[in-house]
């Protein structure tokens, strides 16, 4: 799939949320950590990786505009053979479904930017019909419910991959990585100050067209948008932390001096680590499940692509780096 001369493109988005009561401790960790790895084991450019974070300071802040104007970017500029990686983490939610009839989907999956402006599955599986034919874009999503969040996308490793189910590891330095739904709804209605439990109405008061495309469209063109998406396979690959009805964890460091971490993004840093040759999408699943079995966490890691990509070396990693 890869050409000479491809372009590896990244867009890192860590929401830390701080100062508020949704904050988190290792999302920007995580990009950091991601931004270094690719970078010097997969021979991503620095000028082609985009960071978004809310650290302060931060000159572009990870809003739901932002975060899909830089991707927006990403897709715009790809060609064949390229390699395009999205990684975020921070929050997700659910939201209540247009298609309640199917399994898993009584609600749909979004990720929640620091501003709230929700981008949902909707929106990812548009970017992914927007790839040109030979590159490949992979979304690495470590954050609660992420499971399903390219539309339509072929699971390979997910619920119905499950054996066991084990305990939540109980510590006081772990924190699910989920906004609920209701919540949400309540801080939008605080700043719009309108009466009303749709939350569509609340976003596309605030952020009109920057709001995502699902709240955007009347719910009979959402479901005639769903059902004019076909199944074939695309080059789209989706890495999530957790199963869609799952929540991710993020931990606070145990010991003074350690650095917060996602426990997703943790997970496949120490399989890249401790295997420096080339390893599938579905390997490194499988490895990064292994490794938060171990550690007892409740949530199961999932990947969801075209039965080529499962296969396919992640980030297309040369066999001689």
């Amino acid at each position: 799939m890869e050409t000479k001369g491809s372009k590896r493109i990244a867009v890192l988005v860590g929401c830390n949320y701080p100062n508020t009561k949704n904050e988190l401790h290792g999302c920007i960790n995580d990009v950091l950590a991601m931004r270094d790895v690719i970078i010097n084991r997969f021979g991503f450019d620095p000028n082609h990786i985009e960071l978004l974070t809310d650290a302060p300071g931060s000159s572009v802040m990870p809003t739901g505009a932002n975060i899909k104007a830089a991707l927006d970017r990403m897709v715009s500029k790809a060609e064949a053979g390229d390699v395009l990686l999205f990684h975020y983490s921070g929050h997700g939610t659910r939201i209540p479904s247009l298609r309640p009839i199917w399994p898993f989907r009584q609600q749909d999956e979004a990720i929640v930017p620091c501003d709230f402006n929700l981008i949902t599955d909707l929106d990812f599986r548009q970017l992914v019909n927007r790839l040109p034919k030979g590159a490949s874009f992979t979304v690495f999503s470590d954050s609660c419910h992420s499971g399903g969040l390219i539309d339509k996308a072929k699971e390979q490793i997910g619920p119905s991959s499950n054996i066991d189910q084990l305990r939540t590891k109980q510590s006081p330095a772990f924190r699910p990585k989920t906004i609920p739904f209701q919540s949400i709804l309540e801080h939008l209605s605080s700043v719009t100050k309108i009466n009303t439990s749709d939350i569509g109405t609340h976003l596309l008061e605030f952020f009109g067209v920057d709001a995502s495309l699902r709240f955007r469209l009347a719910p009979n063109e959402v479901m005639d948008l769903f059902e004019s998406w076909s199944l074939k396979p695309d080059d789209g690959i989706l890495l999530s932390g957790c199963q869609a009805n799952e929540t991710s964890a993020d931990m606070s460091p145990m010991e003074s001096g350690g650095k917060a971490y996602g426990a997703f993004s943790n997970a496949v840093q120490r399989v890249l680590k401790e295997n420096s040759g080339p390893l599938s999408n579905k390997e490194v699943v499988l490895m990064a499940r292994k490794i938060l079995k171990e550690q007892r966490f409740e949530q199961h890691p999932c990947l969801y692509c075209s039965d080529e990509n499962a296969a396919a070396t992640f980030l297309l990693q040369p066999a001689e780096s």
